[in-house]
């Protein structure tokens, strides 16, 4: 995982079979990189409104039943990581809801995540390596903010043990203080101060796997624009109307998640928001 320091041994394969890429899809990203630098976090409006997060929990049991009728997957393990601050009680809803729909959700299992401090990344590798042995099948790895970074750099070093990536209003493009967490992580870890131009140019580049960033235009903690995906022909963007804090308990990105995760990678298409479904999601195209 690229923090400065490359793994001494890094496992890279070719990606498989994916859709056509659509050109149409850069018509979103013109002019976004001149710019990308000068974003700023989230204001406070946006910030107090990430008190909805219980209302969004709320939701999803309101919404239970509905999530139950959604197809169930093919029983591959998925990693879901936490956020900056967070542990697995916070990965609970989502966890509890890819194991209802058949697949084997794995816990980080590091406490609470405070940062990419020393063995933090040692036990991820770890992490994906057994997942991959006892299931004999690639991973999934689901994250949530910091934890969708971490997802998007353990598929570079795993091409060929990863099936997909799916991250929740995760940080991996523009400048870190375009978010009101990066106090909090520059605190937790001073010596992974990222402010290399090189460095998070690298973090901005999706994995070569089949890659969804699910984020909200109200994320209170992230600029939207901080969790947009470049158009690659495995890339995608989805936007939900979702808190960042409940983004991960929240309905319409739990549906999202299930229907990414069906996804064969060898015939791997984006996600269908037209019809009805214009409604709730909308894709960066």
């Amino acid at each position: 995982m690229d923090w400065g320091h490359s793994p001494a041994q890094r496992r890279r394969g070719p990606p498989g079979a994916i859709a056509r890429w659509d050109p149409g899809a850069t018509r979103y990203h013109l002019g976004m990189s001149n710019f990308l630098d000068d974003l700023k976090a989230p204001g406070p409006l946006l910030l107090l409104l990430e008190g909805r997060a219980i209302w969004e929990y709320a939701a999803l049991i309101a919404a239970t039943p509905w999530l139950r009728r959604v197809p169930e997957g093919d029983g591959h393990p998925v990693i879901v990581l936490p956020g900056l601050g967070a542990g697995d009680i916070t990965t609970l809803p989502l966890r509890t809801f890819l194991n209802d729909r058949g697949y084997v959700p794995y816990a980080w299992n590091q406490g609470f995540n405070l940062g990419p401090r020393e063995g933090v990344l040692e036990r991820l590798r770890t992490l994906v390596q057994e997942a991959v042995q006892v299931h004999g099948t690639r991973v999934s790895l689901v994250g949530w903010s910091l934890g969708g970074v971490y997802a998007r750099e353990l598929a570079k070093e795993f091409t060929n043990d990863v099936r997909c990536v799916i991250t929740l209003g995760a940080p991996f493009s523009g400048h870190p203080r375009a978010t009101n967490a990066w106090r909090l992580f520059e605190f937790l870890n001073e010596e992974h101060r990222v402010h290399d131009e090189e460095k998070l140019a690298r973090l901005r580049k999706a994995p070569r796997v089949p890659t969804t960033s699910i984020y909200s235009k109200t994320d209170g903690i992230v600029a939207w624009q901080c969790s947009i995906n470049d158009p690659e022909p495995h890339t995608e963007n989805i936007e939900v109307q979702a808190s960042h804090i409940g983004m991960g308990m929240n309905p319409l990105a739990l549906f999202a998640i299930a229907d990414r995760l069906r996804q064969d990678p060898s015939t791997w298409e984006r996600f269908d928001a037209r019809g009805a479904w214009r409604w709730f999601f909308k894709t960066a195209d």
